[in-house]
C-alpha cells in the first residue's frame, strides 16, 4: 500500500509540472515576444498577413480586404481594399520613399517620410508588438489558442485610448485586434485569417511600378493591368510590357462632396465650386471655434505627385499626410482619385482626421 501511495504521488507530481509547464504568464509571453521582434530585425526578418478590417468610425461600418507585407530592413506594403467599392489602394515603402497608390487610377502620392517609424498602424505587428512591450499596466489573459493582451492604444488618433490584441500560442502571429475609444466602443476591428512569418517576396515586390502595372499576379493581391478601355490586359499582349495601367472609367465633375461632421462650435462660411476647372476644383471655408478650409480636386493627369516632408497620418481607409508648422496641410486621396486638403492654423490634427473620416463616406453632390 505504501508503494503504491509513492508512486501515485510522484505520477501526480509530474503531472503538475508538466501541466505547469503548458501554460505562460505574461512575462514568459513578452520576453517571447521580444524574441520575435529581434528576429524581424535580423537579415532574412519579414511577414505576411491577410485580413479584414472594419472601421466604425463613421455613420456605418466601412470594411476592407487588407494584406500586409514586410521585409528587413524596412520595406512595407500594405494593400487596402475597399468592399464595397472593390478599389484597391497601396502603401508602399521602398528605398525611393512613400507611395500611396491606386493602380485602378493610375494615379500615387509619393511622400518624403520615416513611416512607420514612431507611427502606429493597427495592421503592422511591430506596431501590436510595441503597443504590448511598452505598457508596464498591460492586462494578460488566455482565451483558447490565443493570448490576450489589454494595453494603452498609441495611434495618432487622441480618440483611440485603448486596444485588445489576441496572438497566437503557437508563434505569438496577430489573430485579432480590437480598438476602443474612451468609452470602450469598438472603433477599429482587425482579423487576420493568414499571419506567416519568414515570407519570401520577389526582388521587385516593393518595387513601385510594378505594383502600379502588375499582370493579376496572385503575389501582389487584387492588382491587374488594364488597358485604355478597362479590360485586362493579358501577359501575351504587346501592350502590356510598360503600359500603366489605365483608369476603369471616365474621371470629371465629381460634384461637390461635404464632410458630415463638423466640429463643436464649427458653421459652414461659404462654398464655391471653380468654374472652368481642369481639375474641377472645390473649395469649402469654415468658421467658429477653429477655421479651416477643405480643396477638392480631380485631375485627369496620369502622374506621380509628390510631396513635401511630412507626418505620414494613418486615416484608416488610407494614409494621410501632415505638413506645415503653423499652418497645417492633410493631403490624401480617395480611392475615387480625388484629392483632399484640409488646411488650418488652429485645428487639431485629430480633428482633421474626423472630418476626413466622414468625407470618405458621401458622395458628390
Amino acid at each position: 500500500m505504501r508503494r503504491m501511495s509513492w508512486v501515485l504521488a510522484m505520477i501526480l507530481c509530474v503531472t503538475v509540472v508538466f501541466a505547469g509547464c503548458g501554460k505562460k504568464d505574461a512575462a514568459s509571453v513578452v520576453k517571447g515576444l521580444n524574441n520575435v521582434a529581434d528576429t524581424l530585425q535580423s537579415k532574412e526578418g519579414s511577414y505576411k498577413g491577410m485580413g479584414k478590417m472594419t472601421l466604425f468610425t463613421g455613420e456605418k461600418p466601412q470594411e476592407y480586404n487588407i494584406e500586409v507585407w514586410y521585409q528587413n530592413p524596412s520595406y512595407y506594403r500594405i494593400s487596402l481594399t475597399n468592399a464595397q467599392k472593390d478599389v484597391t489602394q497601396i502603401v508602399l515603402r521602398n528605398d525611393d520613399g512613400v507611395f500611396v497608390l491606386t493602380p485602378s487610377l493610375n494615379k500615387s502620392f509619393r511622400f518624403k517620410s520615416d513611416w512607420p517609424e514612431n507611427q502606429g498602424q493597427v495592421y503592422l505587428y511591430q506596431t501590436l508588438v510595441q503597443g504590448i512591450l511598452s505598457d508596464s499596466t498591460r492586462q494578460f489573459a488566455t482565451d483558447k489558442d490565443s493570448y490576450v493582451f489589454d494595453v494603452a492604444a498609441n495611434y495618432h488618433s487622441q480618440s483611440l485610448v485603448r486596444q485588445k490584441i489576441w496572438l497566437s500560442k503557437d508563434n505569438y502571429a496577430p489573430k485579432q485586434v480590437q480598438v476602443s475609444d474612451a468609452e470602450a466602443h469598438v472603433m477599429v476591428e482587425v482579423k487576420f485569417s493568414e499571419f506567416k512569418f519568414d515570407a519570401k517576396f520577389d526582388k521587385d515586390s516593393f518595387d513601385m511600378k510594378r505594383n502600379m502595372t502588375a499582370l493579376d499576379d496572385p503575389t501582389l493581391g487584387t492588382v491587374m493591368q488594364v488597358d485604355e478601355n478597362g479590360n485586362p490586359i493579358s501577359a501575351d499582349d504587346p501592350k502590356a510590357e510598360g503600359t500603366a495601367a489605365a483608369a476603369p472609367k471616365e474621371l470629371g465633375d465629381f460634384g461637390m462632396i461635404v464632410p458630415v461632421y463638423l466640429p463643436d462650435g464649427v458653421e459652414n462660411k461659404d462654398t464655391n465650386k471653380m468654374e472652368n476647372s481642369e481639375n474641377h476644383t472645390v473649395i469649402l471655408r469654415y468658421d467658429g471655434t477653429y477655421q479651416y478650409t477643405i480643396m477638392e480636386s480631380r485631375s485627369q493627369d496620369k502622374a506621380v505627385f509628390s510631396l513635401a516632408s511630412g507626418t505620414v497620418v494613418d486615416l484608416g481607409f488610407t494614409s494621410a499626410l501632415l505638413t506645415g508648422d503653423d499652418q497645417k496641410t492633410l493631403t490624401w486621396m480617395n480611392d475615387d482619385g480625388i484629392e483632399f486638403r484640409i488646411t488650418s492654423a488652429n485645428l487639431p490634427v485629430d480633428e482633421m482626421t474626423k472630418i476626413a473620416a466622414s468625407l470618405q463616406e458621401q458622395t458628390g453632390k
